[in-house]
């Protein structure tokens, strides 16, 4: 048995590739474009492991697609392929428009004609896992609940109206076509192989760089923080024994301030690896025009999965932000290669046509 998993080069994608042969014996098909923010280093633990296949390839290029699941005798597809983040969205929408939206109609259409192709008990056992962002929900005030799935989708930003549209898409493709899909959407992710645009891995090199650390606006926007192999363990939960057709909200029972994480990463620093002048970290920090529409608070009830499925986070907020500080302290070479382009340079030497 094999299952494809897209995006599986990225930070949350990489996380689960590795976490689920850590759990099973069944091969990975890593299908990534290994665009800015997929890199192979975050697979380097696997080199040599044979139940790991890692294709460079475009989830929009069906024919490809159609191919690896043929070939490997896929009997799921859990898609993590998408770009992520919120302020490049802002700057240049069309590729979110690409990816998250065209990229999933044709990964879909791909798998929907390879799904109709298997017999009756294979076609019973398949499952496509669409994995997608609590930010498609829009942004709660400060007393409101938090997102159950009931929530309506009010997404305030290029990058999460994509993700919605995908979203839509999948549960399109269930009702129209009965492809066995399942949903989640979970949290701010945060952990190892962390791209160094977004804010915990960004604040941990700056500081060590002697570089202002950035907050946006007043530095209180909350975010419900999830450690990544919580968000892991959650999604092959559900792929074991998720409803087919719904949705399962992943969060970290963790909300905090962004001024409050950033202040937290900086008491660790100052432990672990202390400052030369025996001042404190949070001397960097610097205030920064807030970004366009920012949303102000993301929060996740994730009680349906406790309920349907038994599963809850592992990790508190302060158990896994010391992990990933730790991680990132210890894995500098992995920094230095992301911030410099050193890995962009292996990628264009690796795949030159």
């Amino acid at each position: 048995m094999t299952i494809l998993v897209t995006g599986g080069a990225g930070f949350i994608g990489s996380n689960f590739v590795i976490d689920w042969l850590a759990h099973h014996d069944e091969a990975v098909v890593n299908l990534d474009l290994l665009t800015y923010a997929g890199n192979v280093d975050n697979l380097a633990s696997l080199e040599g492991d044979a139940r790991h296949h890692f294709v460079r390839g475009d989830i929009g290029d069906s024919a490809l697609v159609a191919r690896l699941l043929a070939e490997h005798g896929v009997r799921a597809v859990l898609n993590f392929a998408a770009e992520s983040h919120v302020d490049r969205s802002i700057e240049g929408p069309g590729a979110f428009i690409q990816t998250n939206i065209v990229g999933t109609f044709n990964l879909l259409e791909a798998v929907r004609g390879y799904w109709s192709g298997l017999d009756d008990e294979a076609r019973a056992a398949f499952r496509f896992l669409h994995v997608s962002t609590d930010e498609v929900y829009g942004s709660l005030s400060s007393d409101a609940p938090a997102f159950d799935e009931q929530h309506r989708y009010e997404p305030n930003s290029p990058y999460s109206a994509s993700k919605a549209a995908s979203d839509h898409l999948v549960r399109a493709y269930h009702h129209t076509y009965g492809l066995p899909v399942l949903t989640t959407n979970c949290s701010n992710n945060y952990g190892p192989y962390h791209f160094p645009e977004k804010l915990i891995p960004l604040v941990i090199h700056n500081a060590l760089a002697g570089k202002p650390l950035p907050i946006y606006g007043d530095g209180q926007q909350i975010r419900d923080w999830l450690y990544v192999t919580d968000h892991c363990s959650a999604i092959r939960r559900v792929l074991a024994a998720g409803k087919l057709g719904e949705t399962y909200n992943v969060g970290g029972c963790n909300e905090k301030a962004n001024i409050d994480v950033v202040r937290t990463l900086c008491a660790i620093l100052d432990e672990l690896r202390p400052r030369a002048d025996g001042a404190s970290y949070a001397t960097q920090m610097s205030f920064v025009k807030d970004r366009p529409g920012h949303d102000r608070r993301y929060a996740i009830d994730a009680g349906k999965l406790e309920r349907e499925l038994g599963w809850r986070p592992a990790e508190t907020f302060e158990t896994g932000i010391r992990k990933t500080v730790a991680w990132y302290l210890d894995n500098q070479q992995w920094v230095h290669n992301i911030t410099s382009g050193h890995y962009r340079e292996w990628v264009e030497r690796q795949y030159a046509q």
